[in-house]
């Protein structure tokens, strides 16, 4: 033991000692967690939709400003390359396959998305056409119940108003 510090219990000591592992091992599962962005070093937005029948130089304009130029981790003028250059080759490389694949996927996406609103829209309309021809079929029933309600309503009037007339005839002669 020290002559200058007071003696530490065993208790003090291991909770010291717990306190100090647990914090290193909150920092490294923290470490080792996911990743908290992404890492891509450019990332790629997916274009806003736009109607197909654009300009050229509107398209292009749009690619000039959505696209940014990259010039990373380029190698120096000097001739070789060092014990780090694969290393950083294939992380790059990665990086970029990432990219490509999120742009395939989203383009895949996007066409899928348009398929299917494509279908929903014939779908639909086939629908209403279905709809609308059996509404007029409908109504072309009722139109031809009412016209034949009508005149068997109107014989039906005679008929009993010219029993009521035949009655009071009758009772006119009595």
């Amino acid at each position: 033991m020290s002559a200058g510090r007071p003696p530490l219990s065993s208790s003090a000591a291991k909770s010291t000692a717990l306190t100090i592992s647990s914090g290193q091992a909150s920092t490294s599962s923290k470490a080792l967690a996911a990743p908290v962005g992404s890492t891509a070093l450019v990332e790629y937005t997916p274009p806003v939709l736009q109607p197909e029948d654009e300009d050229l130089e509107v398209k292009l304009r749009r690619i000039i400003e959505n696209v940014p130029v990259r010039v990373s981790n380029t190698s120096g003028s000097s001739a070789g390359s060092g014990s780090g250059d694969f290393h950083q080759y294939r992380q790059m490389r990665r990086k970029e396959q990432d990219r490509l694949a999120r742009m395939d996927t989203d383009y895949q996406r996007r066409k899928e998305e348009a398929e299917f609103i494509k279908r929903r829209e014939e779908r639909l309309k086939a629908a209403e056409e279905r709809t609308a021809k059996k509404r007029l079929k409908r109504q072309k029933k009722k139109e031809k119940k009412i016209k034949l309600s009508v005149p068997i309503e109107e014989h039906r009037k005679e008929e009993s108003s010219s029993e009521d007339n035949s009655d009071n005839d009758e009772a006119a002669i009595s």
